[in-house]
């Protein structure tokens, strides 16, 4: 009776330890499963998605779903899109008022990161608001808050950053390796930010005149002397648009126009004929044509550099 007893015991402790272990692996396979599930993030701008994926790796799915051919910052998505922002485990915003679009629908605040916001009182105040249209957009303003804040390679290392942290929160257990990420993506931002003020360093009075009003936060932080006008790539410009750089040129006497995109060989030609070289600088707010983000900015450092060679 005594042996019958221990060998119950015995029995059940065994049972026990098997209880015990089957219910340690269910648990590390649910929590592998977990930790192993991609995150679907959203995006309103190529830049966050290529942060997000630098940062995130293999453990996010980031979707930019805008057109290649609009604006993303004013750029509207239909109602299906907008369903596929809402069901997103992170939305990724610009902030300092771009991807106006956010403001007019319901999001999920709890899953919404505002990548500026750790730098608001950074955020730049234009003199104007301007309006115009182009392409199928029709038209749109660039508002008193200027929004393009990514091409401060600061900044864009700070919105990184905040991309990581966002991460972080969504998968404690990832934090390490999205740390680990941002610190490489920090590197090469930073090795950009470096390279440019350093070049710049050399004339900074240089007077360049900007095709497009959405350079504010790069001149801020490169020191660079620019006028801003309002002309399109992909249009050529009037005869009342010369004549109001022409007015321009009399105090700023601009040898080069940086343009966001590539321009048409008449506006070119035609700027050449009063002394005025092109440039290329694209703030890449969309996907490119070819390569990534940091490759697209490393080409526009090759051009900028062709205004600060010595006349």
């Amino acid at each position: 009776m005594e042996c019958w007893s221990v060998g119950v015991m015995d029995m059940n402790g065994s049972l026990r330890k098997i209880l015990v272990i089957n219910i340690a692996f269910a648990l590390l396979v649910i929590h592998s499963s977990v930790a192993a599930e991609k995150m679907t993030v959203y995006v309103v701008n190529f830049p966050l998605q290529y942060f997000a994926e630098r940062i995130g790796g293999e453990h996010v799915n980031v979707v930019f779903p805008a057109p290649a051919d609009v604006d993303p910052a004013y750029w509207m998505p239909d109602m299906p899109t907008i369903a596929a922002y809402q069901q997103a485990d992170l939305i990724l915003l610009n902030g300092a008022g771009y991807a106006r679009w956010v403001n007019r629908v319901t999001l999920p605040r709890f899953r919404m990161a505002n990548t500026s916001a750790g730098f608001k009182d950074r955020y730049i105040e234009t003199a104007e608001i301007l309006t115009h249209s182009h392409g199928s957009e029709g038209k749109h303003a660039h508002e008193s808050l200027a929004f393009t804040t990514w091409i401060d390679f600061n900044l864009a290392a700070r919105q990184a950053k905040a991309i990581a942290e966002a991460l972080s929160r969504k998968k404690p257990d990832l934090r390490d390796i999205f740390q680990k990420n941002y610190a490489a993506l920090e590197q090469d931002l930073m090795a950009l930010d470096r390279t440019i003020k350093h070049m710049v360093s050399k004339d900074r009075a240089r007077p360049l005149v900007v095709s497009h009003p959405v350079y504010d936060y790069f001149a801020r932080r490169y020191g660079l002397n620019i006028k801003s006008i309002h002309w399109e790539p992909d249009e050529i410009p009037t005869h009342e648009q010369m004549m109001a750089l022409n007015r321009i040129l009399k105090e700023h006497p601009a040898k080069w126009m940086i343009w966001e995109g590539k321009p048409m060989k008449q506006s070119v030609g035609g700027l050449k004929a009063i002394g005025i070289d092109s440039l290329v600088f694209d703030p890449c707010g969309n996907t490119p044509d070819q390569g990534d983000f940091l490759s697209v900015m490393r080409q526009n450092f090759d051009n900028l550099k062709l205004a600060f060679k010595k006349d």
